[in-house]
């Protein structure tokens, strides 16, 4: 998973992860492995507050897109967030178009809460934030 993020992150096309972050949140991941083992796609669904979640760290192998592993992983979130109780998902990405596809909607990251901000101070990027902001409404009953 390390590999597979910062991969993508060394492009610029989403931020780096630590493998000590990786391995203090590894419950929150969601992973894609083929035959072999090896890991294809993996997300995170990072439960932020009682009725707010993230999703994070998607990234999926290259040789892999357009397959629905992205779409799958994120459903994935989507149903652990309704399993969990928490009406309500959001993401900063530089992809938004994906997830608009799969039912996000944008929104100013000024509408976002506080405490969402907490590990950004360690972000490289910091305060200039160049991520887009979206947030999904889990469906009642899903």
């Amino acid at each position: 998973m390390h590999a597979l993020v910062n991969k993508f992150a060394g492009k610029g096309e989403m931020l780096p992860r630590a493998l000590s972050e990786i391995y203090e949140n590894l419950r929150d991941y969601f992973v894609i492995r083929d035959r072999s083992g090896k890991v294809t796609a993996c997300v995170a669904l990072h439960i932020s507050w009682s009725d707010l979640a993230e999703v994070t760290a998607l990234a999926v192998a290259e040789a892999n897109h357009k397959k629905g592993m992205g779409a799958a992983l994120v459903d994935a979130c989507v149903n652990e967030s309704a399993s969990l109780g928490i009406p309500r998902m959001f993401c900063l990405t530089y992809k938004p178009g994906f997830f608009q596809k799969q039912g996000f909607k944008l929104v100013e990251k000024t509408e976002l809460p506080r405490k969402i901000w907490a590990e950004c101070y360690s972000c490289p990027k910091f305060p200039d934030c160049d991520e887009v902001a979206l947030v999904y409404d889990v469906p009642a009953g899903k």
